[in-house]
């Protein structure tokens, strides 16, 4: 943490840089006596001292000191108090679906052991087909919670564990943006962005380093002060990029505050709490963690200031930290290809050097070898498109080193550097041999299929649209895009705060290091801008960004309570001294007219100590910016756990006021659950949408159909065609996969608000289901009607069966065993159910394995179902170009044109967003600014899906701080969202009318919000107004 109190501006030599474009002649020692140039003076060095360090500095230091460990200790106890809001309030209870399999995978591994674990084929899951466990997950979490298990908390259930991980890696993601941010602010050789970019580097120091170098002498001259920023300003030529920095007096408590400050934001930041609340024993809640690390040990590595061997030993610690991440999550692949390209953007800028081709060559060698040993990663990293990239750039660097080693070479045997001509000849034959060896390997490799596509999440990231084209995919909410409301929505008010400190590490303190939260910041942009899944990747940075913010400035006034001094020497070696001379001779030539601005020895600005109230003034009014701070910061504190509080309500239990206002927590899923575990056979078959898998083979230990694993899109499209077939056709086939159809029902977003998603992915395998990809013929009319293929569906008439007088399920087919107290789940037995296809899958006789006694034996459907399976036709993603099948674009096109614009022929075209009007602006237009562009079905099949998403809470947030401007925008853009619905049954029009709005309420009455709908109490919007009837 610390470091010396005066240091010379050049600090230790750094290690040897080349760049492509540039020349190594410029680094030869010219001795011979001609006129200097300006870009001389960059050998003088700069240094800040202090005029009694052992008083005040030490007691400065001390008590910043300890400030930062106390503001650290308070963000860890934050991190964790405000993920605990879903364990105090339900009790030990894991959340969601995904994290159901987690747990269940976490028992199995601590019952069992690695070896079995790894060898895992459930066949009670995916029924009859099975799923590889061992090959398809990713196991860092449940070696975590088993290592803990074990080592640690030995008398806790694995439930009790997997509910705290959350919690726990909260507060150590917090740390490990303190590191990140401590790293990347506490080096000592910054400089401005510009000066690192070819081209843009000679604009800077001809234009913009001689304005800044004249701003600061003339508020010497005339001021007497610099106001502290004199300590910022070092002067880089061509010559000599890493200018002096003369910063080093204030490197320990700036880096300090900075990484106090990146941990207060992150430790309660919401894009965090998305997927870290207690319970939420989700991948991504241990991933940041390894994330973050992964990035603070890469800039650890490319720290100047070590000796090339630590810089392996970082480069190999940051491997690790990779593995790590590899093992915990697929977003590895944002993390392998975020240091490659930030490795690529050092040497495309000309700091290529040495020490950054072995921290890179160290980290990818150890961090490849550890990763292919990961089973469902493998051998990717060298064959997957999405990983190939950093493959590459490891290619690169060995070629450009070998071309360093030769010119090395050369150079001593012939003593003399070559020449600029003779290093681009070098340079293009090694990397000609090198490409055309290359394209011929991939030539051999291309046809036999070797390289893998990108994944259909990972293509949508990259198309205009923000569809796939895979109607699986789409289904998911998280994976659409986000609106650019949302990042206020989680980050709050970081992002006001988060481009300050980008635009100070950008303009001042960019070195190798701090470069990469540069790249960092535009790829978490850009990624979670194209899915609101990714909104959580900014948490990190913009925590890191916002507290280099914070702590530089409030560093900059703290400063003022140290005398500083600063200074202009020659360095010790006589060739500078020389050099020094010569600018002295160079003055004047010109002749005696008068000069216009100050000479060379008044920029190197002498011998000069800050004036009493210059340091005052900057105490002052950093002092006044802190308390002027303190009501936003209570802002985003509140914001923070309101917002929490949303997130830690578990979606498997729910709370509700009755009418007479008593309180009662609904707990029917886990309730219909149990009821499987007690009431049916061990080798039960339970068929239900793939979303409830987990938690049926979590809670009940029951054989489910699918899951939300969904690496088999034609065995998921075969469900779903059961489910929305009629009821005649779908226990045809039934009968021949499960004992029991378990239902979500009872409103908000049961399986009838989601049977338009299964009817699609059913008809892109068995065409023709629908008249059109996106069957619009399977839903409701505007008066709630049923089109008659709804009204012929299973799922129809198992939701509504006997609650609707002529809704009737067929009892000699599906029989009615349970429903739950309040009708969310109803379980129904299938009768006649076919014995001889249940024992045919359950024959090992009739499994096929990959080699003679292996354990990797997958199961098969019974024959009964060949004639039905021959329909489909397997789904050709558009992004698997190893796929020899017939061409789809006319259905994949059909698909976009009509899921984009449901009306194609007669849409209007979309207009421009109108300003927000007034008030008195709203009664004289009648809103005619907004047009209709949803009918009434689509309306209502809104109001029937009841969830909380990003979007739900994004018009809260809106309308909660009265937002109009923004509300107006984006309702505009999509007025779908004035109908959206929580999970306690409130939406939009609940909210404007609770918080007295009534333009919002006026404008969603012109989209056709009706005030008379029910929440889950039975409480209308007109029941909550603040609004004057």
């Amino acid at each position: 943490m610390g470091r010396n109190i005066s240091n010379s501006a050049n600090g230790k030599k750094e290690s040897s840089k080349s760049t492509p474009a540039s020349n190594s002649t410029a680094k030869k020692v010219d001795t011979e006596d001609e006129p200097a140039t300006e870009d001389s003076t960059s050998n003088d060095s700069i240094k800040t001292t202090l005029k009694d360090p052992s008083t005040i500095y030490v007691v400065t230091w001390s008590i910043i000191t300890l400030v930062c460990l106390q503001l650290l200790y308070q963000a860890c106890s934050e991190a964790y108090d405000i993920r605990m809001y879903a364990i105090r309030e339900y009790g030990r209870v894991i959340h969601e679906f995904d994290p159901y399999f987690n747990y269940r995978a976490t028992e199995y591994l601590y019952q069992h052991g690695w070896k079995a674990f790894s060898q895992w084929f459930d066949y009670m899951s995916w029924y009859p087909l099975g799923r590889p466990v061992g090959t398809t997950i990713y196991p860092g979490m449940q070696v975590t919670s088993v290592w803990i298990k074990n080592h640690l908390l030995p008398t806790w259930s694995i439930n009790d564990i997997c509910c705290f991980v959350p919690t726990w890696f909260g507060v150590t993601a917090t740390l490990a943006v303190a590191f990140l941010t401590y790293v990347c602010t506490s080096a000592n050789n910054y400089r401005c962005f510009l000066n690192t970019i070819p081209l843009l580097s000679q604009v800077y120091q001809l234009v913009c380093q001689p304005v800044i170098g004249l701003a600061l002498y003339w508020s010497r001259k005339l001021l007497g002060t610099t106001f502290g920023l004199g300590v910022y300003y070092r002067p880089a030529t061509s010559a000599n990029k890493t200018a002096p920095a003369a910063t080093t007096i204030l490197t320990p408590w700036t880096s300090s505050l900075c990484a106090a400050a990146a941990a207060g934001i992150m430790s309660i930041v919401p894009a965090h709490l998305l997927r870290s609340v207690g319970g939420g024993y989700d991948n991504e809640s241990i991933a940041m963690t390894a994330m973050v690390l992964t990035f603070a040990c890469w800039c650890k590595a490319l720290d100047d200031n070590v000796p090339q061997y630590v810089t392996v030993v970082w480069g190999v610690v940051t491997g690790l930290a990779y593995f790590y991440m590899v093992a915990a999550w697929g977003g590895f692949t944002f993390v392998l290809n975020l240091v490659g390209v930030h490795a690529s953007y050092l040497v495309f800028t000309g700091n290529y050097s040495t020490k950054l081709h072995r921290a890179y060559s160290s980290f990818f060698v150890v961090g490849t070898v550890l990763a292919i040993q990961v089973p469902v990663v493998g051998l990717s990293p060298l064959k997957s498109l999405e990983q190939l990239g950093p493959f590459v750039a490891f290619a690169g660097m060995q070629l450009i080193e070998i071309c360093e080693v030769i010119k090395r070479q050369h150079e001593k045997k012939n003593d003399r550097p070559m020449t600029f001509v003779q290093i681009w000849k070098l340079r293009f034959r090694v990397f000609a041999v090198a490409g055309v060896a290359g394209l011929a390997i991939v030539f051999l490799l291309l046809p036999t299929g070797y390289f893998g596509p990108l994944s259909s999440r990972v293509r949508g990231l990259f198309v205009k649209h923000t569809k796939t084209g895979n109607p699986l995919v789409d289904s998911v909410a998280e994976h659409q895009a986000a609106n650019p409301s949302a990042y206020f929505q989680y980050l709050n008010q970081v992002v006001y705060i988060a481009p300050v400190g980008l635009a100070m590490t950008m303009l001042a303190f960019t070195n190798d290091a701090s470069s990469f939260l540069l790249v960092y910041a535009v790829a978490a942009y850009y990624f979670s801008h194209r899915m609101v899944r990714l909104i959580l990747l900014t948490a990190p940075i913009a925590s890191a960004l916002g507290g280099i913010a914070i702590g530089r400035i409030v560093a900059w006034g703290v400063s003022g309570i140290v005398p500083v001094e600063e200074t202009s020497e020659p360095a010790d070696d006589p060739q500078n001294a020389s050099k020094s001379s010569k600018i002295k001779r160079k003055k004047g030539r010109k002749g005696s007219g008068t000069r216009n601005t100050p000479d060379e020895d008044e920029l190197g600005w002498g011998t000069y100590s800050e004036v009493w109230w210059s340091r005052v003034a900057r105490v002052v009014i950093v002092a006044f910016a802190l308390k002027e701070s303190i009501p936003y910061v209570k802002k985003f504190h509140a914001m923070a756990h309101e917002l929490a509080g949303h997130l830690s309500h578990p979606t498997i239990i729910q709370k509700a006021q009755t009418r007479d206002g008593q309180m009662v927590m609904i707990d029917d899923y886990r309730d219909a659950y149990f009821w499987l575990k007690d009431n049916t056979p061990e080798d039960a078959r339970i068929m239900a949408w793939w979303d409830y898998g987990y938690q049926i083979t979590g809670i009940s230990n029951r054989t489910t159909i699918a899951d939300g694993n969904t690496w088999n899109h034609e065995h998921i499209a075969f469900l779903g065609r059961t489910l929305t077939a009629p009821e005649k056709e779908a226990h045809r086939i039934a009968r021949h996969l499960a004992d029991y159809v378990l239902v979500w029902a009872g409103g908000g977003g049961d399986d009838l608000a989601k049977s338009p998603h299964l009817r699609r992915i059913a008809n892109s395998v068995y065409r023709g289901l629908c008249s059109e990809p996106t069957c619009q013929e399977f839903g409701f009319y505007s008066d709630r009607t049923p089109t008659p293929q709804m009204e012929e569906s299973l799922l129809y008439k198992l939701c509504l069966g006997g609650l609707r007088g002529d809704v009737q399920v067929d009892k000699n087919r599906f029989k009615e065993y349970y429903r739950s107290k309040y009708g969310k789940v109803r379980i129904y037995k299938i009768m006649s159910v076919s014995n001889e296809s249940k024992e045919w899958v359950a024959n090992p006789a009739n499994r096929v394995c990959d080699a003679p006694g292996s354990w990797f034996c997958r199961g098969q459907y019974p024959p009964a179902l060949e004639k039905i399976l021959k329909e489909k036709k397997d789904f050709r993603q558009l992004e698997d170009f190893n796929a020899k099948r017939e061409d789809d674009s006319d259905y994949q096109r059909e698909y976009f044109d009509n899921l984009l614009n449901r009306k194609t022929q007669t849409a209007p075209k979309k207009q421009m967003a109108a300003p927000a009007p007034t008030t008195l602006e709203l009664k004289t237009q009648d809103l005619n600014n907004f047009k209709n562009e949803i009918d009434d079905e689509d309306i209502d099949i809104i109001n029937e899906n009841w969830e909380n998403t990003p979007l739900t809470t994004m018009m809260w947030e809106l309308i909660a701080e009265n937002n109009f401007e923004e509300f107006y925008k984006i309702i505009q853009e999509n007025p779908s969202l004035v109908h959206v619905r929580s999970e306690d049954g409130r939406g939009p029009m609940w909210w404007a009318h609770e918080y007295g709005r009534g333009k919002m309420v006026q404008i969603m009455k012109q989209l056709k919000v009706r005030e008379d709908r029910t929440d889950e109490k039975g409480m209308t919007p007109l029941d909550v107004s603040k609004l004057k009837k």
